[in-house]
Protein backbone atom coordinates (compact mmCIF):
# COMPACT_ATOMS: atom_id res chain seq x y z
CA UNK A 1 0.00 0.00 0.00
CA UNK A 2 0.99 3.56 -0.51
CA UNK A 3 2.47 5.53 2.21
CA UNK A 4 1.50 8.96 3.40
CA UNK A 5 3.38 12.10 4.57
CA UNK A 6 2.30 15.06 5.59
CA UNK A 7 4.18 17.69 5.88
CA UNK A 8 2.19 21.37 5.69
CA UNK A 9 5.02 23.54 7.23
CA UNK A 10 6.98 26.14 4.77
CA UNK A 11 8.69 25.61 1.43
CA UNK A 12 12.06 25.26 2.88
CA UNK A 13 10.72 22.54 5.44
CA UNK A 14 9.03 21.21 2.15
CA UNK A 15 11.88 21.15 0.18
CA UNK A 16 13.95 19.11 3.07
CA UNK A 17 11.57 16.69 3.32
CA UNK A 18 12.47 15.21 0.24
CA UNK A 19 15.47 12.94 0.59
CA UNK A 20 12.51 11.23 3.72
CA UNK A 21 10.49 10.83 0.79
CA UNK A 22 13.11 9.21 -1.40
CA UNK A 23 14.02 6.85 0.93
CA UNK A 24 10.32 5.84 1.51
CA UNK A 25 9.80 5.33 -2.08
CA UNK A 26 12.58 3.44 -2.55
CA UNK A 27 11.62 1.18 0.24
CA UNK A 28 7.76 0.57 -0.46
CA UNK A 29 7.21 2.83 -3.97
CA UNK A 30 6.69 6.36 -4.37
CA UNK A 31 4.36 8.13 -1.72
CA UNK A 32 1.62 10.50 -1.49
CA UNK A 33 1.77 13.94 0.52
CA UNK A 34 0.03 16.25 2.08
CA UNK A 35 1.00 19.67 1.59
CA UNK A 36 0.26 23.35 0.98
CA UNK A 37 -1.01 24.98 -1.98
CA UNK A 38 2.03 26.99 -2.46
CA UNK A 39 4.23 24.02 -2.38
CA UNK A 40 2.60 21.72 -4.32
CA UNK A 41 4.51 22.54 -7.27
CA UNK A 42 7.68 21.48 -5.75
CA UNK A 43 6.21 17.63 -5.57
CA UNK A 44 3.94 17.40 -8.03
CA UNK A 45 7.10 16.33 -10.74
CA UNK A 46 9.07 14.11 -8.16
CA UNK A 47 9.97 11.18 -8.78
CA UNK A 48 9.27 9.52 -5.30
CA UNK A 49 5.51 11.23 -5.07
CA UNK A 50 2.97 9.07 -6.43
CA UNK A 51 0.00 12.29 -5.94
CA UNK A 52 0.63 15.45 -4.26
CA UNK A 53 -2.66 16.25 -1.87
CA UNK A 54 -2.82 20.39 -1.38
CA UNK A 55 -3.98 21.04 2.05
CA UNK A 56 -5.38 24.68 2.16
CA UNK A 57 -5.17 24.99 5.85
CA UNK A 58 -5.59 28.82 6.20
CA UNK A 59 -8.31 28.97 3.01
CA UNK A 60 -10.92 26.71 1.54
CA UNK A 61 -9.85 24.24 4.38
CA UNK A 62 -9.58 25.55 7.47
CA UNK A 63 -11.00 24.71 10.83
CA UNK A 64 -12.54 21.48 11.97
CA UNK A 65 -14.64 21.50 8.56
CA UNK A 66 -12.23 21.22 6.10
CA UNK A 67 -10.13 18.89 8.24
CA UNK A 68 -12.75 16.31 8.28
CA UNK A 69 -13.41 16.82 4.31
CA UNK A 70 -9.92 15.73 3.49
CA UNK A 71 -9.31 12.99 6.40
CA UNK A 72 -12.14 11.79 4.71
CA UNK A 73 -10.72 11.76 1.11
CA UNK A 74 -7.52 10.31 2.89
CA UNK A 75 -9.33 7.61 4.75
CA UNK A 76 -10.81 6.02 1.25
CA UNK A 77 -7.35 5.69 -0.16
CA UNK A 78 -6.57 3.17 3.32
CA UNK A 79 -2.93 4.04 3.42
CA UNK A 80 -1.14 1.37 5.51
CA UNK A 81 1.35 4.17 7.40
CA UNK A 82 1.78 8.00 7.80
CA UNK A 83 4.96 9.55 8.31
CA UNK A 84 4.41 13.13 10.11
CA UNK A 85 7.31 15.58 10.42
CA UNK A 86 6.11 18.76 10.78
CA UNK A 87 5.11 18.53 14.52
CA UNK A 88 1.60 20.29 14.04
CA UNK A 89 -1.78 19.33 15.88
CA UNK A 90 -3.33 19.86 12.91
CA UNK A 91 -1.12 17.66 10.96
CA UNK A 92 -1.11 14.92 13.90
CA UNK A 93 -5.38 15.09 13.89
CA UNK A 94 -5.64 14.35 10.10
CA UNK A 95 -3.53 11.27 9.92
CA UNK A 96 -5.97 10.42 13.05
CA UNK A 97 -8.76 11.21 11.88
CA UNK A 98 -8.22 9.37 8.69
CA UNK A 99 -7.47 6.26 10.41
CA UNK A 100 -4.09 5.58 9.17
CA UNK A 101 -3.07 2.53 11.12
CA UNK A 102 0.04 3.33 11.31
CA UNK A 103 0.96 6.58 12.72
CA UNK A 104 4.79 8.01 12.88
CA UNK A 105 5.76 10.91 14.37
CA UNK A 106 8.58 12.62 16.39
CA UNK A 107 8.01 12.15 20.55
CA UNK A 108 8.14 16.32 20.83
CA UNK A 109 5.00 16.32 18.60
CA UNK A 110 1.54 15.08 19.57
CA UNK A 111 2.26 11.73 20.48
CA UNK A 112 -1.57 10.93 21.82
CA UNK A 113 -2.30 10.98 18.18
CA UNK A 114 0.63 8.84 16.86
CA UNK A 115 1.07 4.91 17.34
CA UNK A 116 5.04 5.33 16.91
CA UNK A 117 6.67 8.28 18.29
CA UNK A 118 10.33 8.62 17.47
CA UNK A 119 13.12 10.63 19.20
CA UNK A 120 13.95 13.30 17.15
CA UNK A 121 17.78 13.93 17.45
CA UNK A 122 18.27 17.15 19.06
CA UNK A 123 21.91 18.47 16.68
CA UNK A 124 22.78 17.57 13.07
CA UNK A 125 21.06 18.58 9.42
CA UNK A 126 17.40 19.04 9.45
CA UNK A 127 17.33 16.77 6.31
CA UNK A 128 19.03 13.93 8.97
CA UNK A 129 16.05 14.45 11.67
CA UNK A 130 13.68 13.63 8.84
CA UNK A 131 15.27 10.83 8.18
CA UNK A 132 15.32 8.97 11.67
CA UNK A 133 10.94 9.05 10.89
CA UNK A 134 11.95 6.22 8.22
CA UNK A 135 14.48 4.78 10.54
CA UNK A 136 17.64 6.19 8.63
CA UNK A 137 20.74 7.28 10.02
CA UNK A 138 21.36 10.75 8.59
CA UNK A 139 24.14 11.09 6.19
CA UNK A 140 25.87 14.36 5.09
CA UNK A 141 26.21 13.94 1.65
CA UNK A 142 22.14 13.84 1.46
CA UNK A 143 20.80 16.76 -0.27
CA UNK A 144 17.30 17.82 -0.72
CA UNK A 145 16.08 17.29 -4.68
CA UNK A 146 13.32 18.67 -7.12
CA UNK A 147 12.50 17.49 -10.55
CA UNK A 148 12.30 19.92 -12.70
CA UNK A 149 10.55 19.91 -16.10
CA UNK A 150 11.96 21.24 -19.81
CA UNK A 151 9.13 23.76 -19.35
CA UNK A 152 10.57 25.22 -16.06
CA UNK A 153 13.96 25.18 -17.96
CA UNK A 154 12.45 27.19 -20.51
CA UNK A 155 11.13 29.62 -18.16
CA UNK A 156 13.92 30.50 -16.81
CA UNK A 157 16.06 30.61 -20.02
CA UNK A 158 13.52 32.91 -21.29
CA UNK A 159 13.72 35.95 -18.41
CA UNK A 160 16.95 35.46 -18.61
CA UNK A 161 16.92 35.48 -22.67
CA UNK A 162 15.16 38.57 -22.02
CA UNK A 163 17.23 40.44 -19.88
CA UNK A 164 20.07 39.69 -22.14
CA UNK A 165 22.12 37.58 -19.23
CA UNK A 166 24.02 34.80 -20.24
CA UNK A 167 25.90 32.43 -17.48
CA UNK A 168 27.59 32.95 -15.57
CA UNK A 169 25.91 35.22 -13.39
CA UNK A 170 25.05 35.54 -9.73
CA UNK A 171 21.49 34.83 -7.85
CA UNK A 172 20.56 37.21 -4.89
CA UNK A 173 17.45 36.51 -3.18
CA UNK A 174 16.91 39.09 -0.44
CA UNK A 175 13.96 38.22 0.81
CA UNK A 176 13.01 36.31 3.62
CA UNK A 177 9.17 36.07 5.16
CA UNK A 178 10.31 37.40 8.55
CA UNK A 179 11.71 40.71 8.44
CA UNK A 180 14.64 40.44 10.76
CA UNK A 181 16.38 37.53 8.65
CA UNK A 182 16.56 39.91 5.39
CA UNK A 183 20.17 41.70 4.93
CA UNK A 184 19.97 45.43 4.42
CA UNK A 185 22.97 44.94 2.22
CA UNK A 186 21.84 43.84 -1.55
CA UNK A 187 21.71 46.60 -3.21
CA UNK A 188 24.97 47.90 -2.27
CA UNK A 189 26.27 44.36 -3.17
CA UNK A 190 25.04 44.22 -6.08
CA UNK A 191 26.38 47.85 -7.38
CA UNK A 192 29.49 46.11 -6.35
CA UNK A 193 28.69 43.05 -8.54
CA UNK A 194 27.73 44.51 -11.42
CA UNK A 195 31.31 45.88 -13.00
CA UNK A 196 32.08 42.22 -12.89
CA UNK A 197 29.29 39.79 -13.20
CA UNK A 198 25.50 39.87 -14.28
CA UNK A 199 23.34 39.91 -11.16
CA UNK A 200 19.57 38.19 -11.44
CA UNK A 201 17.61 39.19 -8.29
CA UNK A 202 15.47 36.19 -7.03
CA UNK A 203 12.34 35.97 -4.99
CA UNK A 204 7.98 36.07 -4.97
CA UNK A 205 5.74 38.68 -6.03
CA UNK A 206 6.01 40.23 -2.81
CA UNK A 207 10.21 40.82 -2.78
CA UNK A 208 9.20 42.47 -6.51
CA UNK A 209 10.28 46.25 -5.13
CA UNK A 210 13.24 45.15 -3.67
CA UNK A 211 14.61 43.34 -6.75
CA UNK A 212 13.34 46.73 -8.96
CA UNK A 213 15.26 48.84 -6.42
CA UNK A 214 18.41 46.47 -7.60
CA UNK A 215 17.44 46.25 -11.25
CA UNK A 216 18.50 50.22 -11.10
CA UNK A 217 21.47 50.75 -9.55
CA UNK A 218 23.98 48.52 -11.70
CA UNK A 219 26.76 51.02 -12.94
CA UNK A 220 27.65 50.49 -17.19
CA UNK A 221 28.40 46.91 -17.92
CA UNK A 222 26.74 44.15 -17.21
CA UNK A 223 23.11 44.05 -16.40
CA UNK A 224 21.27 43.98 -12.83
CA UNK A 225 18.26 41.92 -13.84
CA UNK A 226 14.83 41.83 -11.21
CA UNK A 227 12.97 37.86 -11.81
CA UNK A 228 11.03 38.32 -8.62
CA UNK A 229 7.06 37.33 -9.29
CA UNK A 230 8.16 36.52 -12.51
CA UNK A 231 8.45 32.71 -12.44
CA UNK A 232 6.84 30.00 -10.65
CA UNK A 233 8.75 27.87 -8.04
CA UNK A 234 10.09 25.53 -10.16
CA UNK A 235 11.11 27.74 -12.73
CA UNK A 236 13.31 29.61 -10.00
CA UNK A 237 14.49 26.80 -9.13
CA UNK A 238 15.81 26.30 -12.81
CA UNK A 239 17.08 29.43 -12.70
CA UNK A 240 19.40 29.23 -9.82
CA UNK A 241 20.58 26.33 -10.99
CA UNK A 242 22.21 28.33 -13.72
CA UNK A 243 23.82 30.52 -11.25
CA UNK A 244 27.61 30.29 -10.58
CA UNK A 245 26.33 31.00 -7.09
CA UNK A 246 23.13 32.57 -5.07
CA UNK A 247 23.50 34.53 -2.19
CA UNK A 248 20.65 34.23 0.03
CA UNK A 249 18.94 35.04 3.82
CA UNK A 250 17.62 32.33 6.13
CA UNK A 251 14.74 31.38 3.62
CA UNK A 252 13.10 28.70 1.07
CA UNK A 253 15.72 29.77 -1.75
CA UNK A 254 18.70 28.56 0.35
CA UNK A 255 17.20 25.39 0.00
CA UNK A 256 15.94 25.59 -3.72
CA UNK A 257 19.87 26.37 -4.53
CA UNK A 258 20.73 22.98 -2.53
CA UNK A 259 18.37 21.11 -4.25
CA UNK A 260 20.22 22.28 -7.72
CA UNK A 261 23.74 22.24 -6.34
CA UNK A 262 24.17 25.78 -6.64
CA UNK A 263 26.90 27.34 -4.41
CA UNK A 264 25.33 29.42 -1.67
CA UNK A 265 26.53 32.23 0.66
CA UNK A 266 23.69 32.16 3.32
CA UNK A 267 23.44 35.22 5.82
CA UNK A 268 22.30 34.30 9.15
CA UNK A 269 20.97 36.91 11.16
CA UNK A 270 18.55 36.09 14.22
CA UNK A 271 18.52 32.34 13.24
CA UNK A 272 21.66 29.95 13.64
CA UNK A 273 22.83 27.15 11.08
CA UNK A 274 22.86 24.73 14.23
CA UNK A 275 19.13 25.01 14.03
CA UNK A 276 19.96 22.61 11.57
CA UNK A 277 18.81 24.57 8.18
CA UNK A 278 22.18 25.35 6.74
CA UNK A 279 23.87 24.63 3.41
CA UNK A 280 26.14 21.70 3.82
CA UNK A 281 28.12 21.33 0.05
CA UNK A 282 31.96 22.24 0.28
CA UNK A 283 31.98 25.29 -1.77
CA UNK A 284 28.72 26.93 0.70
CA UNK A 285 29.71 29.56 3.14
CA UNK A 286 27.79 30.94 6.02
CA UNK A 287 27.61 34.50 7.49
CA UNK A 288 27.04 35.31 11.05
CA UNK A 289 27.98 37.44 13.83
CA UNK A 290 28.95 36.07 17.17
CA UNK A 291 26.51 37.90 19.53
CA UNK A 292 25.25 36.97 22.25
CA UNK A 293 21.60 38.07 21.69
CA UNK A 294 21.67 35.46 18.36
CA UNK A 295 19.38 33.44 18.14
CA UNK A 296 16.58 35.36 18.99
CA UNK A 297 13.44 32.89 17.85
CA UNK A 298 13.16 29.82 15.86
CA UNK A 299 12.00 31.94 12.48
CA UNK A 300 13.51 35.39 13.13
CA UNK A 301 10.59 37.84 14.34
CA UNK A 302 9.67 40.45 12.52
CA UNK A 303 11.40 43.62 14.02
CA UNK A 304 14.47 42.89 16.19
CA UNK A 305 13.80 42.93 20.07
CA UNK A 306 16.22 44.87 21.12
CA UNK A 307 15.78 47.47 18.01
CA UNK A 308 19.34 47.10 16.77
CA UNK A 309 19.57 44.53 14.09
CA UNK A 310 23.33 43.91 14.47
CA UNK A 311 23.14 40.41 13.51
CA UNK A 312 22.43 41.48 9.81
CA UNK A 313 23.27 45.28 9.58
CA UNK A 314 26.68 44.36 11.05
CA UNK A 315 27.73 41.77 8.54
CA UNK A 316 29.71 44.27 5.41
CA UNK A 317 29.46 43.81 1.99
CA UNK A 318 33.01 43.09 1.65
CA UNK A 319 32.74 40.15 3.74
CA UNK A 320 30.29 38.91 1.57
CA UNK A 321 32.24 39.58 -1.79
CA UNK A 322 34.56 37.73 0.05
CA UNK A 323 32.39 34.54 0.65
CA UNK A 324 31.73 34.89 -3.14
CA UNK A 325 34.84 34.83 -4.16
CA UNK A 326 35.65 31.87 -2.42
CA UNK A 327 33.07 29.78 -3.56
CA UNK A 328 34.68 30.20 -6.92
CA UNK A 329 31.74 31.83 -8.79
CA UNK A 330 33.57 35.22 -10.02
CA UNK A 331 36.34 33.04 -12.09
CA UNK A 332 33.56 30.26 -13.10
CA UNK A 333 33.31 30.13 -16.98
CA UNK A 334 30.20 28.05 -18.31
Amino acid sequence: MTSLVVQTAFLGDVVLSTPLLETLAAASGPVDVVTTPAATPLLETHAAVRHVIPYDKRGADRGLSGLRRLADRLRAEHYAVAYLPHRSLRSAALAYLAAVPRRIGFRDGWRRFYTEAVPRPTTGHEIDRLLALAGVAGDAQRRPSLCLTADDASGAAAVLREAQIDPPFVALAPGAVWGTKRWPGYAELARRLAPRIAVVVVGSRDDAPLGQAMASVGPGGRPVANACGRLTLRQTAALIGRAAVLVTNDSAPLHLAQAVGTPTVALFGPTIPAFGFGPRAPRDRVLERALDCRPCSPHGPATCPLRHHRCLTGLAVEQVLTAIEETGALHRRD
